[in-house]
């Protein structure tokens, strides 16, 4: 099966791939950050209700829809004809990462049904530190992509 057709919109679903993980990656870094604010009140709080609102609204609001259109769109470059050296160590390196970020998010799917459950059990400074997964993974999926070190 041939996808010579995405050829002529290459350039197109391109910008709408990095527009959709941009969203993605926004909402990934601002996530945790909002868990650690949430360790900081009380249990059935006033402040406590409108923190579950935010994260709800933003995971599925946001966080989800970017990523299902970052996958479509990343799929679809992946399909070009051309776009990909299935050899190169950069491709298998950059795909792990992706990996790691869709586990990631969904243990940040998992963490804020906890904290819509009020069922906690991470300290803030856990968040703190797992706020930085997605920049470390993000920053190898770019030198794969950009750099191809492999």
């Amino acid at each position: 099966m041939t996808f010579d057709a995405l050829l002529p919109w290459v350039r197109w679903i391109l910008a709408f791939h990095v527009m959709s993980v941009m969203a993605w990656m926004a909402g990934l870094f601002y996530l945790p950050r909002l868990f650690v604010y949430h360790c900081q009140v009380r249990i059935g709080s006033e402040e406590s209700e409108r923190f579950k609102i935010m994260e709800r609204r933003l995971l599925r609001a946001i966080i989800n829809p970017a990523m299902c259109a970052s996958l479509l769109f990343g799929v679809l470059l992946v399909l070009t004809p051309g776009s990909v050296d299935w050899h190169a160590g950069w491709w298998h390196c950059k795909l792990t990462a992706l990996v790691g970020m869709f586990a990631f998010h969904g243990f940040c799917a998992r963490w804020r049904r906890e904290f819509a459950e009020d069922k906690n059990t991470h300290p803030e400074r856990y968040y703190r530190i797992a706020n930085e997964i997605p920049t470390v993974l993000m920053m190898i999926i770019v030198i794969m992509v950009i750099v191809r070190p492999f």
